[in-house]
C-alpha cells in the first residue's frame, strides 16, 4: 500500500483568529463565529462541544477549506490553506452513501476521487471492513443496512485512504444510544492504531470527554472557547463512561459552563412556555 504510506501521521491545524460572519456585505451580517486561536498538534483528538447556533460546524467547514473565513488564517503544517484540503477524511451525521452502490463500492470511490491504486484501496478497505465488524455488509447496499452500519461504513470511506487529518461532524447524532456506545469504541481503537489528528464535533459533553485529549468548549453564538479542557486519562476509555469518576468530573466542569452561560435553563416554566412546548 505504498500509494497510501505517506499519509500515515496526523497533520498540525493551527487556527489563528478565525472569524466568520455571514452577509458581510448586507445590512444584517451575522456573525457566527467570533475571533478562535486553536493550536492542534499532530495526531491529537480534539473535541469541541457546544449548544446549537455557536460555530462548531462553521469552524470545521473553515477547517476544511469549504466554507471561507471573514478573518485569521488557517495553517496545516505550518502553511496557510488556500482551499479545500484534499488529506482529509470527512464524517457527517448523515452518512452520505450512494444508494445505488454497496457498501464497498461506496468506499471505493475514494480510489476514483482520488486516483489511486483501487486494488490498494480494496485491500485496506477489506481490514477496516472486518475490524468494524462489517465483512458480511461489504457488498449490500445502504438500504439493506442498519444505521450504525451505514455510519461505520462512511467511517471506513473516512480513513481508508490514510489521511491525516479526520473532521467528523455529529457523525454519532442520528444513532440510538447503544449503536452511538459501539461505534464510539469503534472510532477510538482506528484512531489508536491509524492516529489521523481529529477534530470532532458535538452536542454531546459524555462524546466529547469520553474520546478527547482535549475538549474545547464553546459560548453561545457568536462562537468563542471559553475553555480549553485536557483529558489526560488512558486509553482506550471505559465503555461506561461513569465508571470513570475522572471522566464524570470533567462532564460536570462543561455543564457547569452551560449553566452559567444561561445554555441550561433552569427558571421556572411559565404558563405561555408550557403552552407553546404542548
Amino acid at each position: 500500500m505504498t500509494e497510501l504510506a505517506d499519509t500515515m501521521r496526523g497533520a498540525r491545524i493551527t487556527l489563528d483568529a478565525v472569524e466568520k460572519i455571514f452577509g458581510e456585505d448586507t445590512d444584517k451580517p451575522f456573525q457566527a463565529l467570533a475571533p478562535t486561536t486553536i493550536d492542534i498538534q499532530p495526531g491529537e483528538f480534539i473535541s469541541v462541544v457546544g449548544p446549537s447556533g455557536c460555530g462548531k460546524s462553521t469552524l470545521l467547514l473553515i477547517v476544511a477549506g469549504l466554507l471561507k473565513a471573514s478573518a485569521g488564517q488557517i495553517l496545516i503544517n505550518g502553511k496557510e490553506t488556500s482551499g479545500p484540503l484534499t488529506d482529509v477524511g470527512i464524517a457527517f451525521q448523515d452518512h452520505l452513501l450512494l444508494d445505488f452502490r454497496t457498501a464497498m463500492d461506496n468506499v471505493l470511490l475514494q480510489a476514483d476521487v482520488r486516483h489511486l491504486s483501487k486494488a490498494a484501496v480494496r485491500e485496506r478497505a477489506e481490514l477496516l471492513f472486518e475490524q468494524l465488524g462489517l465483512t458480511q455488509a461489504m457488498n449490500r447496499y445502504p438500504m439493506e443496512l442498519s444505521g450504525g452500519m451505514r455510519q461505520r461504513v462512511s467511517l471506513v470511506r473516512a480513513l481508508v485512504h490514510e489521511p491525516s487529518i479526520l473532521l467528523m461532524d455529529e457523525p454519532f447524532g442520528a444513532l440510538d444510544a447503544l449503536t452511538r456506545l459501539q461505534v464510539r469504541y469503534d472510532l477510538e481503537q482506528l484512531w489508536m492504531v491509524q492516529r489521523p489528528t481529529v477534530l470532532f464535533i458535538t452536542h454531546s459533553v459524555e462524546e466529547a470527554v469520553g474520546l478527547a485529549d482535549r475538549v474545547f468548549v464553546m459560548s453561545p453564538s457568536p462562537g468563542v472557547v471559553v475553555e480549553e479542557m485536557r483529558i489526560d486519562l488512558p486509553r482506550p476509555r471505559p465503555l461506561a463512561l461513569g465508571e470513570a469518576p475522572e471522566l464524570a468530573a470533567h462532564a460536570s466542569r462543561i455543564y457547569e459552563h452551560f449553566d452559567r452561560l444561561g445554555v441550561i435553563h433552569r427558571g421556572p416554566i411559565t404558563e405561555e412556555a408550557a403552552h407553546e412546548n404542548a
